[in-house]
């Protein structure tokens, strides 16, 4: 299945019903009266998210969704039914945005949650309701009012609680695969990875979701390479954590590259926590590595995240995934760090009332 995180889709919600206009007809009552039902009320056009989707690719094939009218109102005082709503089943994560894409309209962040997007118009009178002392015999109805229409945006933005971020060809498609059941696609040239993925962690009896975005380069953030596009999918992760490749001329050039594309993004990505590790360290000499080692340190002094007063620098990992070597303490880093994170946001807690 193909990875689609963007979609523009047109909706419109259904016509009222129009009311009607009947008069008894029944024998032995003379003056019957009007007995004209009202219209029913239009579908609407409702966003719901539901489990089992991580993609948008269903709206490449469908871009339009019209909810249908309410059914008009009839004689001996029958209304009309309600018309049936259109429904969007989109992945947890999902942002729907107005046509101009900055106006947000739902977030959509739980599975279950429910947003009506564009409302059903009301159905009309029927002559039943006009009828006053004066006028017995009202020979007029209203006609349903006319559904919404207008165009959304959808972007999808991946849910998980560490991120990975590096230059392309860092090591992190061959890290998800080897901490995970993903099965991302490994080779040994730039931009091998096109698409965001995501994989379960299972470590020390802990479950957390990891996700791999497309490796950046010097002026993603004006189009270059793949561009910017990727790094909303790592907005609500906890921690990010940043491979550097040893094998690569300069280390700490590398992680300063990163680390001004996650600036120039914005959206906090670059105040997020960050666990930074060398990856590949069983390629390198021995003295190569120390020298690559003494070059990010002083990379990460200069251009790391800024730490809270009393907090730690958070030690530099040295990985290489195909034969575990580290992973295990990568891990256990990023699990810890997703703990300190959560404890954060979760409120604090009031303490309890005594007499």
């Amino acid at each position: 299945m193909k990875f689609l995180d963007q979609a523009r889709i047109y909706i419109r919600s259904g016509d009222g019903g129009a009311g009607s206009v009947s008069f008894r007809r029944e024998k032995f009552i003379e003056f019957g009266g009007p007995d004209g039902g009202d219209g029913g009320r239009g579908g609407d056009v409702v966003a719901v998210c539901v489990d089992g989707l991580n993609t948008l690719i269903d709206y490449r094939y469908q871009q339009h969704f019209k909810a249908k009218t309410g059914m008009h109102g009839m004689g001996r005082n029958r209304a009309g039914g309600r018309g049936d709503d259109a429904t969007l089943k989109v992945p947890v994560g999902t942002q729907i945005y107005e046509e101009d894409g900055e106006t947000l309209i739902a977030d959509l962040t739980e599975v279950g949650q429910r947003v009506v997007i564009a409302r059903g118009g009301n159905g009309g009178f029927g002559n039943a309701h006009f009828a006053t002392s004066t006028n017995r015999a009202p020979r007029r109805a209203n006609p349903g009012q006319v559904g919404h229409e207008l165009t959304i945006w959808l972007r999808l933005k991946l849910i998980a609680d560490a991120g990975l971020v590096g230059l392309p060809n860092a090591g992190k498609s061959t890290f998800l695969a080897s901490v995970t059941a993903a099965k991302p696609k490994i080779a040994d040239y730039p931009f091998t990875t096109l698409h965001p993925g995501l994989g379960v962690v299972n470590s020390d009896g802990r479950e957390f979701v990891l996700a791999d975005i497309p490796g950046l380069i010097e002026g993603a953030h004006e189009g270059l390479g793949l561009g910017d596009r990727f790094l909303g999918h790592i907005e609500r992760c906890r921690v990010l954590l940043h491979l550097v490749d040893v094998t690569g001329e300069h280390a700490g050039r590398d992680y300063k590259t990163v680390r001004h594309e996650l600036e120039a993004y914005g959206h906090g990505l670059d105040e997020k926590p960050e666990i930074v590790a060398l990856s590949k360290v069983d390629a390198v000499e021995p003295d190569v590595l120390k020298q690559q080692i003494e070059r990010l340190k002083r990379a990460m002094k200069s251009a790391g995240p800024t730490l809270a007063p009393g907090q730690k620098p958070r030690p530099l990992m040295k990985i290489s995934a195909p034969i575990r070597e580290g992973v295990t303490e990568a891990l256990r880093e990023l699990a810890r760090s997703i703990d300190e994170a959560r404890a954060a946001e979760a409120p604090e807690k009031a303490e309890a009332w005594q007499p």
